[in-house]
């Protein structure tokens, strides 16, 4: 594994000096800033005085979140109780010399604090904000609370999910938020583009359902053009055969895909069966498609025949698109993961080091990179009201005696 890393060198990555104000909690609006200030943003995070949300998620270690450790590295850490006016002036102040603001409150709290984007924009006309929430910020659900996998349910993508004799299954992640923050990150990046040639600022409005329903993508036009209604297919791809999870001799499970006519051949030459490209049911894709249980059938008991070992060599040799399915333990142990930095330690505060993932994606000129790990919360009240609102050391002890802020001095 990589060997610990330090502090990176403020100022790169091709974000550097872009600064960004987030105020957000639990997952989909962290990973949004996580992303931003992985690529050099200097990333100002708003904590209420007992952490975001994300700090009670996920595996513990000598009382401090782990997850915490990942998903809030890289950002500077301050805190403040947003319930005071006090509080929403100083992030009013923030904001005047900010480039792009995250929040995924409910859609109107912004604006009983004084921070909506009308209000923003006048005092800062190239602010970007970033509006994170469940169901966008109109139409008839707006006001609704919403929570990742709330939001998948009503998107559809939770239905294909699973095996089709069970109820709808869920991916063991927070899924939906991630793929939320992925499309806020990715807005936030074009509305700075855009605003090289106006000079002007925009709304962002990242709804979870809609980042979820996005990738319903391919059974859309289906629906509308002919009715049919997708269902759950558990391992398989639909329409796509062989694409499928096949038990080994030793209990495990190998994932071959091999629906094209050239390597649909190249596994039939790994099974010693030339003769099945012969057999109508599968000469073609389009037959194949139309006969997966017979396809499976045939493959299975292959795949049951041998340990996952010889299978992973024979599909490798005859250059076969497969792979066994990866726990956590597998990813550690994988050399290709270490060749390529995603398994990285850091410095940590708490832990001392701590593991997160790398960077994603790679840019061959301006890379991001792991600064450092996610800290304690409001770790940097005090340095971020000095040096950027100006405030007298006196004034910010005064601010968290009162409670507005906390933090270590």
């Amino acid at each position: 594994m990589n060997s610990v890393m330090k502090a990176a060198p403020a100022g790169t990555g091709p974000l550097a000096g872009m600064r960004v104000i987030e105020l957000t909690s639990t997952v989909a609006g962290p990973f949004c800033g996580r992303l931003l200030a992985d690529f050099g943003a200097e990333v100002i995070k708003i904590e209420p005085a007992e952490g975001d949300a994300v700090r009670s998620m996920g595996a513990r270690s000598d009382g401090a979140s782990l997850y915490a450790a990942s998903i809030l590295r890289n950002k500077k850490l301050i805190a403040l109780d947003m319930r005071r006016s006090e509080a929403q002036a100083l992030v009013r102040d923030l904001l005047r010399q900010a480039d792009v603001f995250i929040e995924n409150f409910r859609p109107g709290t912004m604006e009983k604090w004084g921070l909506g984007y009308e209000a923003l924009s006048s005092d800062n006309p190239g602010l970007v904000m970033v509006r994170i929430s469940g169901y966008g910020q109109t139409g008839p659900y707006s006001q609704r609370p919403g929570y990742g996998v709330t939001s998948e349910a009503i998107s559809g993508l939770r239905d294909l999910t699973g095996d089709p004799d069970r109820p709808p299954a869920r991916v063991a992640t927070s899924l939906t938020d991630y793929i939320t923050g992925l499309y806020a990150a990715f807005g936030a990046a074009m509305a700075l583009i855009e605003r090289n040639r106006s000079g002007k600022g925009q709304v962002i409005d990242a709804a979870l359902y809609e980042a979820a329903f996005s990738f319903v993508e391919p059974h859309i036009p289906a629906f509308a053009a002919l009715g049919s209604i997708a269902t759950r297919a558990g391992s398989r791809l639909p329409g796509h055969v062989p694409n499928n999870l096949y038990s080994t001799a030793d209990d495990r499970y190998v994932q071959i895909v091999a629906a094209s006519d050239s390597i649909f051949r190249r596994l039939l030459r790994a099974m010693q069966r030339d003769d099945l490209a012969q057999d109508v049911r599968f000469s073609t894709p389009a037959a194949r498609a139309q006969h997966p249980d017979e396809m499976d059938a045939v493959i299975g008991a292959w795949t049951g025949s041998l340990p996952l070992a010889d299978l992973e060599c024979l599909l490798a040799e005859n250059e076969v698109p497969a792979a066994r399915i990866y726990n956590i333990a597998d990813i550690f142990s994988d050399p290709h993961y270490q060749s390529r930095a995603m398994l990285q330690r850091v410095s940590s505060e708490e832990f001392g080091e701590v593991t997160v993932t790398g960077v994603v994606p790679r840019l061959s000129r301006t890379p991001g990179e792991v600064g450092w790990a996610g800290r304690a919360v409001g770790s940097d009240t005090h340095e971020v009201l000095a040096d950027l609102l100006g405030m007298r050391p006196d004034a910010i002890v005064a601010m968290q005696q009162a409670g507005i802020a906390s933090g270590r001095r």
